[in-house]
């Protein structure tokens, strides 16, 4: 599956936040995310990411394994993208480690998750900050095939238009390139 993603630079994001709140309740979470990469930064070359992301909320804690490969539309910057849960934080940062790869970045994004339906697809809305970046982010995504893909940007744009944002907000910048350049 290709997760259809399109990011944007939020510019008031307590509208934002009331809008995305009359259509689901928020779930509020704080990512931990560690990207990892062969000692040679040959997944990086490649457009590929592999991650290892905690997730605490409220009240439950979880940890996720995701490889993203390359992208598939540039436009967008959308990746097929594979996750599952892990059962052992830790234990899944050793088996990386003991594989050959190496912690490459790490960093906390605080993250409002809304989950709902529009134009006829699931989609999770998540406002983001992340504290070593100045501003609010708006990320909003879908699960699709890749022959579906050109059709659910169009609905996210068109969701992102509904809450105010426009194509001029929209953002390819990552949050790893972003959070790598603060630290430089």
């Amino acid at each position: 599956m290709i997760e259809a993603e399109l990011k944007a630079r939020v510019h008031a994001p307590e509208a934002v936040m009331r809008q995305l709140d009359a259509r689901a309740t928020a779930r509020v979470e704080v990512y931990r995310d560690t990207y990892y990469d062969r000692p040679d930064g040959s997944l990086d070359m490649s457009d590929q990411e592999l991650r290892v992301r905690t997730v605490h909320g409220v009240d439950s804690t979880r940890t996720l394994l995701t490889f993203k490969d390359a992208t598939v539309d540039e436009a967008s910057g959308s990746k097929p993208e594979y996750e599952t849960v892990v059962a052992d934080g830790e234990a899944a940062h050793a088996v990386l480690r003991g594989l050959g790869y190496v912690p490459v970045i790490a960093f906390e994004k605080r993250c409002r998750n809304y989950e709902f339906e529009a134009r006829g697809r699931q989609l999770l809305a998540t406002l983001v900050r992340v504290p070593e970046i100045d501003g609010t982010f708006l990320e909003i995504e879908t699960h699709v095939e890749e022959a579906e893909l050109s059709a659910a940007l169009d609905d996210i744009r068109a969701v992102l238009a509904d809450l105010g944002i426009g194509s001029q907000d929209l953002t390819k910048e990552t949050y790893t390139g972003a959070v790598a350049a603060r630290r430089r």
